[in-house]
């Protein structure tokens, strides 16, 4: 790993930012060498996101000072960050399907040959020169949305490349990517850093921050708590850290004694928002008392078949059967009442209103049940004792009850549908991406609350872009690509390695390392899996 001694690429001196009720950050700092890739730690709420919205002119803090090469800097939006080399790779890629690689890139940056018209030639060039530089090849006419997940993250990264960024911002850069597209994502990271830009690794995957960082930085509760040397640290020590307290990273599942099947899928067929089929005669089963886990690349059919599943969307041939009751194309409403819980992938848009007060939201799916209601009357000490209840177990870092929904960060956001849904009644668990976002602490608490489902009876449906959380939590693991399920392996004794190759190909062994280096470095960026 590259080391200098050089003056600071970055420093950020005392920052402090205060909100209603809370101080995000609170007299940080932190200090970026240039040829460093330095990690930020820190649990849902310690304040990271909100030190990098100030980094990135997103928020003005109330004290302190930003210096760049020694020079105090004001940064007044992202558009001055950008203009001074500081750039930000979102965890959700700021890309627009529909349009190529380069127009992607191009967009509020376009190289003009004169006022009117665009030098594509001079762009494209640039883009192609910048991706041999650093280890990749890509047309620059490819549509985005034919591209894998891990090239999508290379396009992202280009991006930033483009407006000659210093230092560069990833916040969770491989959330969605399998090991092995991991693996070449890092060996982007250290090309960079080898020619001595600066990168910021945000992370709650402690093994790849071991790996990739040369320091790591923790947070807690808005203050800096410590920063080490990987060499000189280990996972159950930054846990600790993060957390403050001893964090058991990898909850003891136990045996599992699945009963008769609770939750059958049968020939199921669905198409996405554009008409293809993305789900394609998928069947399985999940007995009761049991954990199924499916992995796969985003991409994969998953989205389509979890909202299949849970009323979002129709399917156009199959059958769904929930304790023996054909539900096939019932509602939400009726799924919950036949005892289906649901955690969304998509919080936003599924899981929460986000302008509703939190402990609105906390009952959003019991609203008209006692306690809450009697009748037509809303019971406001019920739900806010509820509340009360949920945010102390839960540890949902809020200022109180009544603040809406919208203003907590997004880990604690999913504390509280992960809350909300695990307290209902329940027969059949569906949870998409459950732990999204969430710290090692919070991950720990819910994987607990997992397993006490399946040991209690309820038949858990997972699917996760995590890897590592599919095969920790489940007693099965099924996997799908391109919208089939291609394998369904024993969970306690699946190989990681061995699921990625099949989440990233189809196929297993020889034949699919073989296919997966053809289509990253032959051939140039395969087709999303």
């Amino acid at each position: 790993m590259t080391q200098t001694v050089s003056a600071p690429a970055l420093e950020m001196r005392g920052i402090t930012k205060r909100y209603p009720g809370v101080v995000a950050n609170d007299g940080i700092d932190l200090e970026i060498r240039p040829g460093e890739i330095h990690a930020l730690l820190g649990e849902n709420g310690a304040g990271k996101s909100t030190l990098m919205n100030i980094l990135y002119g997103l928020a003005t803090p109330d004290a302190g000072e930003i210096l760049l090469d020694d020079t105090a800097v004001t940064i007044a939006g992202p558009a001055d960050a950008i203009a001074r080399g500081i750039s930000m790779v979102h965890q959700h890629f700021m890309l627009v399907p529909v349009l190529s690689v380069a127009d992607n890139i191009l967009l509020g940056e376009e190289t003009m040959a004169n006022p009117i018209f665009l030098d594509r030639r001079e762009a494209h060039r640039r883009i192609v020169d910048l991706g041999k530089r650093f280890g990749f090849d890509i047309d620059p006419e490819m549509k985005v949305e034919s591209l894998s997940v891990g090239w999508q993250q290379r396009v992202e990264i280009l991006k930033a490349l483009y407006r000659d960024a210093r230092i560069l911002v990833l916040d969770e850069p491989t959330a969605v990517l399998t090991p092995q597209e991991t693996k070449d994502i890092f060996l982007v990271l250290q090309r960079l850093a080898d020619e001595g830009h600066s990168i910021i690794f945000i992370s709650h995957k402690l093994f790849e921050v071991l790996e990739i960082a040369d320091r790591i930085t923790v947070i807690r509760r808005g203050q800096v708590v410590g920063t080490r040397i990987p060499s000189e640290t280990n996972e159950d020590d930054l846990a600790e850290l993060m957390v403050g307290r001893n964090v058991q990273l990898v909850v003891d599942r136990g045996e599992s004694h699945p009963a008769e099947p609770a939750l059958t899928v049968n020939d199921l067929r669905v198409t996405d928002d554009r008409g293809q089929e993305s789900v394609k005669g998928v069947s399985f089963e999940v007995r009761a008392g049991e954990i199924f886990g499916i992995a796969g690349v985003a991409g994969n059919g998953q989205e389509e078949l979890v909202e299949a599943l849970t009323g979002l969307r129709s399917p156009t041939a199959g059958q769904v059967s929930v304790a023996g009751k054909d539900v096939t194309r019932h509602g939400p409403r009726a799924l919950q009442q036949a005892g289906m819980s649901f955690v969304p992938g998509d919080r936003h848009r599924f899981g929460l209103v986000l302008s509703f007060p939190l402990e609105d939201n906390l009952i959003l799916t019991q609203y008209d049940e006692a306690p809450y209601s009697r009748g037509m009357v809303r019971n406001d000490a019920a739900i806010r004792a509820w509340a009360k209840q949920a945010i102390a177990e839960y540890d949902i870092r809020t200022p109180s009850a009544t603040v809406t929904a919208g203003t907590l960060s997004g880990g604690n956001q999913q504390k509280a549908v992960v809350a909300r849904e695990f307290s209902r009644k329940l027969t059949t668990l569906i949870l998409d991406q459950p732990t999204r976002g969430l710290d090692v602490g919070s991950i720990e608490f819910i994987h607990r609350q997992v397993v006490a489902k399946r040991d209690a009876g309820a038949a858990i449906l997972l699917v996760s872009a995590e890897l590592d959380e599919v095969l920790e939590l489940s007693d099965r693991v099924a996997v799908m690509y391109r919208g089939e399920i291609v394998a369904v392996v024993d969970g306690p004794t699946a190989e990681r390695e061995d699921i990625g190759l099949l989440m990233a190909t189809g196929r297993r062994g020889a034949a699919a390392e073989a296919a997966l280096v053809a289509a990253t470095h032959v051939t140039g960026p395969g087709v999303e899996a």
